[in-house]
């Protein structure tokens, strides 16, 4: 709780000196010891009714929700002052971010950044386009007692293209333009980037957000302290790396060399190569046996390592 002593402080400059500006700085600040104290979940319905008994604060339900939807809270800069105050981000001197989209189902028809979107992990019983909201998520990845956690730091509403050519969504007075998934992952990292300076940058994703999408504008913001860690897809095409043409030959210079086979071709033949590392993984230290192979892929256009790791039964 000490912490948001300096954190009122430091918000206090983003808030209005009005009535109605200060009003909105105590609600946040409610809202944040509420989130901390741990006896509820960090639902709006539970952090109002905390806010109402543990600190005796009444407020009207639909001023609360309202409140926490409204676009006039200054997110990127309570971002930044946020990010500041962590005390030590870096892991052996990198910083590790998790980026990630997910969906957030919802009832209501009336709540901002709502769309029909495809769930591609729907059960059965489950409707495959929901109505829910798109978010881009970036977090921070560290280790806490031992185990990995994501803190997260920043998020994005995606919208469809077709949802704002059939609806004139605006904030603050100003229509919603059109950004894929990729644009705003690079622009949440980038402003990560431009917090912590000088520091490399290894984004932990999936492998949907694994390609030159991602890298290549990634690269162009941060330089070359921006590095990718991703899962691959087992159909990817590996090709060796090119050699040194002679000096002798015209043309262009070869930008990869042999096609080796897909990562699950193989991975039966690198299973000879394993060697065995000890991790620290669910709480505790484990053996794991893992290959690795510097490669070039056509998805990045770009040297890479790629590392197979051996299960029992895969």
């Amino acid at each position: 709780m000490s912490i948001l002593r300096t954190l009122a402080h430091d918000f206090q400059a983003l808030f209005p000196a009005t009535e109605r500006g200060q009003e909105r700085l105590r609600w946040l600040l409610l809202t944040l010891q509420a989130i901390i104290v741990p006896i509820t979940a960090s639902r709006t319905s539970n952090l109002l009714r905390a806010i109402e008994t543990l600190f005796g604060v009444s407020i009207a339900e639909w001023r609360y929700y309202t409140f926490m939807a409204s676009v006039k809270l200054p997110w990127e800069r309570l971002w930044e002052i946020l990010w500041r105050r962590i005390p030590s981000p870096l892991s052996e001197g990198r910083l590790l971010l998790a980026l990630d989209d997910s969906i957030n189902p919802k009832t209501g028809k009336h709540i901002y950044a709502c769309q029909e979107t495809f769930d591609h992990a729907a059960k059965t019983n489950q409707t495959r386009y929901p109505w829910a909201q798109t978010l881009v998520t970036v977090g921070l990845l560290k280790q806490v007692h031992g185990r990995w956690s994501c803190l997260p730091l920043a998020f994005a509403f995606y919208f469809r293209r077709n949802t704002l050519e059939n609806s004139d969504i605006k904030v603050r007075g100003k229509s919603v333009a059109f950004r894929s998934k990729f644009e705003q992952a690079v622009a949440l990292i980038a402003a990560l980037g431009r917090v912590y300076t000088d520091v490399p940058v290894l984004v932990v994703t999936d492998s949907w957000f694994g390609n030159n999408g991602l890298f290549k504008p990634l690269r162009a913001q941060l330089g070359e302290r921006a590095h990718l860690l991703s899962r691959l897809r087992v159909n990817a095409a590996l090709y060796a790396c090119p050699e040194p043409p002679p000096e002798t030959r015209p043309g262009r210079p070869r930008k990869y060399g042999a096609r080796l086979g897909s990562a699950a071709q193989l991975a039966e033949g690198m299973r000879e190569h394993a060697k065995a590392y000890t991790l620290h993984l669910y709480g505790a230290p484990r053996e794991v046996l893992a290959a690795d192979e510097l490669v070039m892929l056509k998805t990045l256009r770009f040297q890479v390592r790629v590392v197979w790791v051996y299960h029992k039964t895969q």
